[in-house]
């Protein structure tokens, strides 16, 4: 059985609208690709606003969306908001006139969410992709206005930054600062290298990239269609980035129109995101260059198809997630044999209390990561331990997770340190989550206080901890044969809140190892 979905992406230069046939037989099948060109990014990088003539071009441009999505029968849509949305001041006035013109919803998502669905628009060149990232692979993603770079090694994702050098935001740069095309590439690499510079010291060292998968709307394209020289389209050699941009610089724009086949306004951030591209290749060594040809579009459809269980995963994106959080533990000095413990046990946690919790598998995701994070915080502090881990999670991305989910993995670790705080006693706190969301901290705290509880001296000293729920009471069963008259005593106000939540008490019984 088919369906017809639609992917709309309201970009920071332009709307696009895919519409899919997706079906376990075909997979996930492009139809048709739509696409308007509507400079948002430039606008809101300068004044944080969109404004009214551009919210009108945006209702009128949906309203035709809508019509060729009706022309198509499409059953299921999903639109997003990017980066230009993100930073509009005045987002929920804008989405509300789009929404009563055209009866379309948009979410505007996180950049990390943002990112994770471009990661995800790879996979559909499946063979190829799984082939690349065995080798030391980045992937870099140029938006309008920012770029992300993941590192990856040997299948797994090592690391991921966001910097602030989208194109359409060093366009604008360029712009105010009444630049000539000819010093483009002298203040652009000026601005780029010294950011990348921090980015080398303290991700890539001695490190070398061997390929970089680009994903871009503007350089990316050029090099599907083989017109920087390669002879295969899609990949070029990096020696030929430098040589196209040369070429670029010595031409006028018409004559690039005609030969790039693209619109005169493009020409110049074709040419600001080839800087880019040079710059980043320098910086990582890198030889070789792939450019996959897909699309936010494409990653939407993917994840869709994903949660309808109509496609096969042919990645693991759920593990680069968890190893995105591994990573952050890394930096901040954590104890990666401590980590493991801990996670072996909250997982066994949250599958045997199922029926008294109620929570999901995304929620067990959530569980783990803020296990691994349990004690960032005391890299800065020992004392205000809670607040700053806390402060780290809300002020490091980790890809795959919503801006929301990351607050609630924040708070849910700030409480398994100090007291919880009730919605009652605190609105405020929680005056950007719903209901939902504070209930589910509530639970998650009550799983990892119970979870660090077992291993409050780090001393690792229970092995095989088993749960079982019986008569109101959860039987924590524990290997040992050393003392833990310490833990056993640390354990009782941790369980208290356990109690409170549940209306379950947690009770220790040591089994002697032979």
């Amino acid at each position: 059985m088919s369906e017809t979905f639609a992917a709309i992406d309201v970009g920071s230069y332009e709307l696009a609208l895919k519409i899919f046939e997706i079906s376990p037989k075909k997979g996930v099948k492009e139809l048709d690709h739509v696409r308007h060109n509507i400079d948002l990014g430039t606008e809101t990088y300068r004044s944080g606003r969109i404004s009214n003539v551009h919210v009108e071009e945006l209702g009128h441009v949906l309203e035709d969306f809508v019509n060729i999505m009706k022309s198509y029968d499409v059953t299921h849509y999903q639109a997003y908001g990017t980066s230009a949305m993100r930073e509009t001041g005045n987002i929920d006035i804008v989405l509300e006139q789009l929404q009563q013109k055209t009866g379309l919803h948009i979410d505007v998502i996180s950049n990390s969410e943002q990112r994770f669905l471009d990661y995800k628009s790879i996979a559909l060149k499946n063979d190829e992709f799984s082939k690349i990232i065995e080798k030391s692979t980045a992937i870099l993603d140029i938006g309008g206005g920012s770029i992300q770079i993941s590192l990856f090694d040997n299948d797994k994702l090592v690391s991921t930054q966001n910097l602030k050098l989208g194109v359409l935001r060093l366009y604008s740069m360029m712009e105010q600062l009444g630049a000539s095309r000819q010093k483009y590439s002298l203040l652009i690499k000026e601005l780029v290298n010294t950011q990348l510079s921090v980015f080398s010291k303290m991700y890539l060292k001695d490190k070398k990239i061997e390929n970089i998968i680009i994903l871009d709307d503007y350089v990316a394209p050029i090099i599907q269609k083989g017109l920087l020289g390669n002879k295969v389209k899609g990949y070029v050699k990096a020696d030929d980035i430098p040589v196209f941009l040369n070429n670029m610089s010595m031409a006028t724009r018409a004559q690039l129109t005609k030969k790039l086949n693209l619109s005169e306004d493009t020409i110049p951030l074709v040419y600001v995101s080839g800087l880019l591209v040079e710059c980043i290749v320098d910086m990582l060594g890198a030889q070789m260059l792939w450019a996959p040809g897909v699309t936010l579009c494409d990653g939407i459809a993917y994840e869709y198809a994903e949660k309808k269980k109509i496609i096969k995963l042919p990645h693991d994106f759920e593990q680069d997630i968890i190893a995105c959080a591994q990573n952050i533990s890394k930096r901040y000095m954590g104890s990666k044999s401590r980590s493991e413990t801990l996670q072996t046990i909250a997982m066994n946690l949250f599958d045997a209390t199922k029926m008294v919790h109620g929570l999901s598998k995304r929620d067990r995701l959530l569980l783990q990561i803020a296990t691994i994070l349990h004690d960032c915080g005391k890299y800065i502090s020992m004392v205000y331990l809670g607040d700053c881990s806390y402060n780290i999670i809300m002020t490091t991305e980790i890809i795959g997770l919503s801006h929301r989910e990351r607050e609630i993995v924040a708070n849910v670790v700030k409480f398994n340190h100090k007291d919880f705080e009730y919605y009652k006693g605190s609105p405020e706190l929680y005056a950007k989550l719903t209901h939902d969301d504070y209930i589910k901290i509530v639970k998650l705290t009550a799983l990892l206080r119970v979870t660090n509880g077992l291993d409050r001296t780090h001393k690792q000293k229970f092995k095989n901890v088993r749960f079982l729920l019986k008569d109101n009471k959860l039987i924590i069963t524990i290997d040992s044969m050393d003392d833990v008259t310490l833990e056993n005593g640390l354990f009782q106000n941790r369980a208290a809140f356990f109690e409170e939540v549940f209306g379950v008490k947690p009770v220790i019984r040591q089994k002697r190892e032979l």
